[in-house]
């Protein structure tokens, strides 16, 4: 076997962990895609509709023509999309599928559950792609595709790869993946059928959106009210302490800009106003996590609000060298401080039960296809800490909590950068 680089597991689940499985999988897509494209064959009518969106807007096919120039430049994997029509041409197999579980020759394999983040990953790191990703025409052409493809991965066609084949999600390969740092599958989540060979999930929508057992992960010290449990399955990113109402972000050190993170222009500022000085915790959730939102406090939801924003928006930087020869891939992933702010997310501000605590905002960040946001609690709502509030609809993401000052939250030693959560764990306390 090739001696290969592994990336760092800040990238968890994201970037494939090897250059292997990074190249076998753009190299298949690409095969796939170049009949079709050859022959200029008919698109799916989704990404049909998405290219129309595209070509009818010179400023669009413009920055997709810089984009493309830009890319050019990058020392980087094989078989990249070097056009928009090749692009379009390997979407259209993507949004027909289930994501799978991918092997290499070289490498045992990984699960590729973000398998378009990996075609718009250096196109978005690209001064051209900050251009056009954030663009509102171009993120609403966008949704219709990811909502066209969400629809298929909640049919029946679309558990096919949830078996134990070698592309199978319950292969040997894919099961440790699964498991590791999580808890044996049948254990851990509740499982239709522990017998069967897709383990009774009907479509690709029901496996990924799986509920965990209580059992499995429970509240640690329920009555507590000093405690701060954790809201997501999730590996540890940042945490920040004195943040601002409006603050600028530069490509090594994004700061977090509460006005801009809150929406503030929809109410003069005035909810984000309340958590000036305080602190944000935020942690990201692998494609093998599991996807459901607990709330991390008791108290009573007093407002939900879902913002629609961008999807594969990243700042462009000049990569991170412990990527190896990978270096510019994962900007997106570098950027998830400033994602707080740009990307589609799902706000819950919920009143502490605790009067030292007070307010506090639960952010769930859609990143890249992992883009709905879906609510499943209620405003006025009494929870109580490891209800559910939502889930991400498959795939990974982020999160992020906000405290107010008062609150002056100490995090235990545990909670460091990098370091894998179970959800509702406790992780602070006041």
């Amino acid at each position: 076997m090739a001696s290969q680089t592994k990336i760092p597991s800040f990238y968890n689940g994201w970037l494939p962990s090897t250059k292997a499985v990074h190249k076998a999988f753009l190299k298949k897509l690409h095969g796939v895609a170049h009949g079709p494209h050859r022959a200029r064959a008919s698109h799916n009518p989704a990404v049909e509709k998405f290219a129309e969106a595209i070509k009818s807007s010179p400023i669009m096919v413009e920055l997709f023509d810089n984009i493309f120039l830009q890319q050019a430049q990058i020392p980087e994997l094989e078989h990249q999309p070097e056009n928009l029509d090749m692009l379009l041409y390997m979407i259209d197999p993507i949004v027909i599928s289930p994501p799978m579980f991918l092997t290499s020759v070289e490498d045992a394999g990984q699960p590729v559950g973000v398998p378009l983040y990996l075609l718009f990953d250096l196109l978005s790191n690209t001064s051209a792609g900050y251009d056009l990703f954030r663009m509102p025409a171009f993120n609403v052409a966008l949704k219709e595709l990811l909502d066209s493809w969400g629809a298929y991965l909640q049919t029946e066609d679309s558990n096919k790869t949830l078996n134990e084949g070698p592309d199978g999600w319950f292969s040997k390969a894919a099961i440790t993946a699964l498991e590791d740092l999580r808890g044996d599958f049948n254990s851990t989540y509740v499982v239709p059928n522990p017998n069967a060979e897709n383990r009774g999930y009907m479509s690709w929508d029901a496996f990924f959106c799986r509920q965990v057992l209580k059992a499995a992960r429970p509240v640690d010290a329920p009555d507590n009210q000093a405690l701060i449990h954790n809201a997501c399955e999730s590996t540890v990113y940042n945490i920040a302490r004195n943040v601002k109402l409006h603050d600028q972000f530069w490509l090594k050190t994004q700061a977090y800009s509460l006005y801009d993170m809150l929406n503030g222009a929809a109410d003069n500022g005035k909810l984000a106003e309340q958590f000036v000085g305080g602190t944000v915790y935020q942690a990201f959730l692998s494609p093998v996590d599991y996807h459901r939102w607990h709330t991390p406090i008791d108290g009573t939801i007093e407002k939900i609000e879902v913002l629609p924003g961008t999807y594969y928006a990243a700042l462009p930087d000049e990569g991170d060298p412990s990527l190896g020869d990978r270096a510019p891939s994962g900007a997106l992933i570098r950027s998830q401080a400033w994602l707080t702010m740009s990307a589609a997310r799902a706000l819950f501000y919920i009143r502490a039960a605790n009067p030292k605590i007070g307010l506090v905002c639960f952010i769930a960040v859609g990143m890249a296809e992992v883009s709905t946001c879906f609510v499943t609690s209620t405003v006025g709502k009494a929870v109580k800490t490891g209800d559910e509030l939502g889930m991400f609809r498959f795939g990974g993401s982020s999160h992020a909590l906000i405290f107010q000052e008062q609150a002056n939250v100490q995090f235990f030693d545990n909670v460091v950068t990098d370091q894998h959560l179970k959800v509702n764990s406790i992780i602070a306390h006041v």
